[in-house]
């Protein structure tokens, strides 16, 4: 079996690879029967030479190869038929811009892995770079506070080498009694959370949170059934009751928005499930949130203000409450908001190797054990031209019938 580490050709570019060299020495290790190739690349964080020094050939052609291994979706032009591809192809959700990409990919007769449906058996994914958005989330997020205010001037992360670079910048800077919120359960709320501890700043419970004034930063980590309630009065305590039945819960996030400075938002946000808060409850003047770094990034949705994706290269603008608009993030009215939606993408190096490290051991294994543990069989979305059943709901998209 040949894999080829493939170059990123997508734009804006992307520095980001799956196999760091250290990570593709340890897969030829552990699987020595198996070879590795890598695609030449100018842009990638790893130049071709360290991956040269360790004994793989770098090369501008890998059509010999079997399998793919890339990021970033990859040129329709730049598809080799007749290939196994893994990347993300932002698909599965019926993404209009990639109609077209998934269109090839079955003419080609490509069977295609998404990262996102590499999965296990409960439907869980297995790999990932959300822990890297948490943390390079949390560190924008209070470079968008210095900026609002004048108070200080962070670098950006993405020209800082790794995550102990931004943990030794943001110790550089004088907090104010603020209260910070941090919203999610996963890897990427656990990423955030990572750089709050860092900090030094003071975990508070709940209770403490909402009742008590501190002489100090401190911050509250709170879920899904923190900031919800059910409709009917009756406490709940099981967190799959939600996740089963959004529709019995109502928000009950203001209570959080009052006492709030800076929140970061790092949950998963369900079909069907409350929006945290509403344009209206943004007018409110119980509304104390002065800016919100929107690791979660769904447009229009859950979190009020965020209007628009955001990019690495601009990432801050500001929501003005009572005109539901975008306005000067500095705006004395508004509430400034980072919503960057690549942001593992300011942190390669960090970001590429926890990411080889989780499909090193979830996906090379499952190629030379008959995948016992169903993992590639649940990830493939195509296969001899056709949609696998798991995702032929995708039929009609495809088809452009919707």
């Amino acid at each position: 079996m040949k894999f080829a580490i493939i170059k990123e050709r997508k734009n804006p570019p992307d520095r980001r690879v799956v196999f760091s060299p250290s990570k593709l020495e340890e897969a030829k290790s552990k699987f020595p029967q198996a070879e590795f190739k890598v695609e030449s690349s100018d842009i990638r964080v790893f130049p071709d030479e360290v991956y040269a020094s360790k004994g793989f050939e770098v090369t501008e052609d890998v059509s010999d190869c079997d399998v793919m291994i890339g990021v970033k979706e990859v040129p329709i032009e730049a598809l080799i038929p007749k290939k196994k591809y893994f990347f993300f192809s932002h698909t599965i959700k019926k993404q209009p811009y990639n109609r077209k990409l998934l269109q090839s990919i079955l003419e080609k007769n490509i069977e295609l892995y998404d990262h996102e449906t590499i999965v296990n058996e409960k439907g869980f994914r297995l790999i990932g770079f959300g822990r890297y958005a948490g943390i390079v989330g949390a560190y924008n997020g209070f470079r968008a506070w210095g900026l609002r205010y004048d108070s200080w001037e962070l670098p950006k992360a993405g020209p800082l080498p790794n995550q102990a670079a931004l943990i030794e910048e943001l110790n550089k800077i004088d907090l104010p009694n603020i209260k910070i919120l941090l919203t999610g359960s996963g890897k990427v709320s656990n990423g955030a959370q990572e750089m709050l501890d860092a900090m030094n700043i003071k975990a508070v419970s709940v209770k403490d949170y909402l009742n008590k004034t501190f002489d100090e930063p401190v911050y509250c980590k709170i879920d899904v059934l923190d900031y919800n309630k059910r409709l009917d009065g009756t406490h709940a305590t099981d967190v799959f009751d939600f996740f089963n039945h959004p529709e019995k819960y109502e928000s009950n996030f203001m209570r959080f928005a009052k006492v709030t400075d800076f929140y970061i938002a790092g949950h998963f946000y369900g079909d069907g499930a409350p929006f945290l808060y509403t344009r209206e409850d943004v007018k409110s003047p119980d509304f104390n949130i002065k800016v919100v770094a929107d690791i979660s990034c769904d447009v229009d949705g859950p979190v009020a203000t965020t209007l628009r994706a955001s990019t690495i290269a601009d990432p801050l603008y500001g929501y003005d409450p009572q005109t539901e608009t975008e306005v000067d993030y500095k705006n004395e009215n508004a509430i400034t908001v980072m919503a960057v939606d690549n942001l593992p993408c300011e942190l390669p190096q960090d970001a590429s190797e926890g990411f080889g490290e989780m499909f090193l051991e979830h996906v090379i294994p499952a190629f030379f054990n008959s995948d016992k543990n169903g993992v590639l069989e649940r990830a493939k979305i195509t296969e001899n031209g056709k949609l696998t059943e798991h995702f032929s709901y995708l039929h009609d998209f495809v088809k452009g019938i919707e």
